[in-house]
């Protein structure tokens, strides 16, 4: 059996007195002794009221240290963590928490609303924040096994569901070990580093990037309880960061911010971002600043991280995720799932100890998503050029077919960002009766600017194929969102249809 260690117990050794975690709010200070503690104390509480191996703990909280202490709870019972999108009502995190089963929900004051009306609706019983501390006060520590099997199922992240249906995407402690290695020495963490922790710990990035390899390396996160500008450019300039990690909103908001000009950036020597790709016009904009961003892709089934380019070649390969991390596989694959040659666009696969087993209770689904060989499908189109690093192309639901020709979207959404005032675009296929299907192009201008939509078309054509000019343009002021800042191009699909 392979086995990985109990960060938590084993940094309460090796480095007790070190912060792990600040509280932004408070001030308050966790050391990785007080987070071993707290750990123990609430596992034997959990292991009291008959939860243990195999049992599912839903929680439902903004971003809170004691989030990462039930986490390590419930690895030391074998008991299975499901954070809950507090980004929900109560009817669409129903069925969630009806699908996990979870025994136990713990809560937050800002969510407790919501968290007592799902408690009523299937029974499920109820432990506030401040229950969560009376319990950890008034239990006594209590040791448990510190070597967890890799393969044991520690906690589930239910997909943000940009095209579809949520599930329960496995993780386990091996993938946790496994990206904390592949992100670890893409941006060569240790231990005197910091991060500041604001993406909703619902979604991957907001335990992964940085936090859980962060806690692996023995540095220090800082706790927003969700992501505001303005004590984020506080800490960066202060230079309480020093490896940063964002989605392309979360650069939008900082280059909008109105001490970005004039802000001290050296600080933070790692920038990195993923969830979607960066603009190349965003990192073009953050270059001036003194500032190399770094894309990234990962999946949620992947750990996450895969890619993460490297700061000495992002602007020379703008638009490029880099090359796969030390512990990632890939290849680019045509539709019978046979390897591609450099320079050819096929769907991107991948393999190695940071992919999941699968979906939990749902055998369909993961069947679905690995190949017979055992290579799990992105579902994104892919290229690879002749130095090696990878460019995403698209998702292959988002390609559209006008007039009998291929269209990838992101294609499009390249051009329109350089138009002058376009702060953020969505491009996606609609049905048309002459052409099949044709672009519609949703176009977000920067604030305080305008977006010409007639301008722009032409613009499009100047730089693109006649078939890939969106025929219809429309101007938004914002878009649906996933956690992660995706765009729902689904939602807009939908929308589209009902107009």
């Amino acid at each position: 059996m392979r086995i990985v260690f109990d960060i938590a117990a084993r940094r309460a050794e090796l480095t007790p007195g070190r912060p792990a975690f600040i509280d932004v709010a408070s001030g308050h200070v966790t050391s990785y002794a007080a987070l071993h503690d707290r750990a123990g104390r609430f596992a034997a509480w959990l292991d009291r009221q008959g939860i243990g191996d195999g049992d599912r703990v839903a929680i439902l909280c903004f971003n809170h240290v004691p989030f990462f202490e039930i986490l390590f709870a419930c690895g030391r019972i074998g008991a299975i963590l499901v954070p809950l999108n507090w980004r929900q009502p109560a009817p669409e995190l129903l069925p969630v928490l009806q699908n996990c089963g979870a025994k136990l929900l713990v809560h937050d004051a800002e969510n407790a609303a919501v968290a007592q009306e799902l408690a009523q609706a299937v029974g499920t019983s109820l432990l506030s924040f401040a229950g969560y501390e009376e319990a950890v006060t008034a239990t006594a520590f209590q040791a448990f096994e510190t070597a967890w099997p890799t393969d044991r199922v520690w906690y589930m992240l239910y997909t943000s569901g940009t095209t579809g249906q949520p599930k329960a995407v496995i993780q386990t402690p091996g993938m946790a070990c496994a990206n904390a290695i592949n992100i670890g020495q893409a941006i060569d963490l240790v231990s005197t580093d910091s991060t500041i922790n604001f993406l909703p710990l619902f979604h991957t990035a907001g335990i992964n990037l940085y936090t859980l390899p962060m806690l692996m390396h023995g540095g220090c996160i800082r706790i927003l309880r969700k992501f505001e500008p303005d004590p984020v450019m506080a800490m960066i300039a202060a230079g309480d960061c020093t490896a940063f990690f964002g989605v392309p909103a979360i650069y939008q908001a900082l280059s909008l911010h109105p001490g970005f000009a004039a802000a001290d950036l050296s600080r933070v020597r790692s920038w990195g971002c993923g969830g979607a790709p960066l603009p190349a016009s965003m990192i073009a904009l953050f270059a001036r600043r003194g500032v190399r961003v770094c894309n990234g892709m990962g999946m949620t089934e992947t750990g996450p991280t895969v890619f993460l380019m490297d700061s000495a070649h992002a602007e020379a390969k703008i638009g490029s995720v880099g090359k796969p991390q030390i512990l990632a596989e890939v290849r680019i694959a045509d539709e019978d799932d046979r390897p591609l040659p450099d320079g050819e666009a096929g769907e991107l696969q991948i393999r190695g100890p940071g992919v999941t087993p699968g979906y939990w209770n749902n055998d369909s689904a993961t069947q679905a998503a690995f190949t017979r060989d055992g290579w799990l499908k992105s579902g994104d189109v892919a290229r690879r050029d002749e130095d090696g690093y990878y460019y995403i192309v698209d998702r292959i639901k988002d390609m559209y077919i006008s007039g009998g020709e291929n269209v990838y979207p992101a294609e499009v959404e390249i051009v329109i960002y350089r138009f002058p005032g376009v702060l953020e675009c969505a491009v996606l296929g609609v049905p048309d009766e002459k052409w099949g299907e044709v672009g519609i192009a949703h176009v977000m201008p920067r604030p305080g600017e305008a977006v010409d939509a007639e301008a722009l078309r032409a613009f499009c054509r100047q730089n693109l194929a006649a078939y890939k000019v969106p025929k219809y343009i429309e101007i938004v002021e914002d878009f649906p969102r996933t956690a992660a800042g995706k765009i729902q191009k689904h939602v807009l699909r939908r929308s589209h249809k009902t107009a």
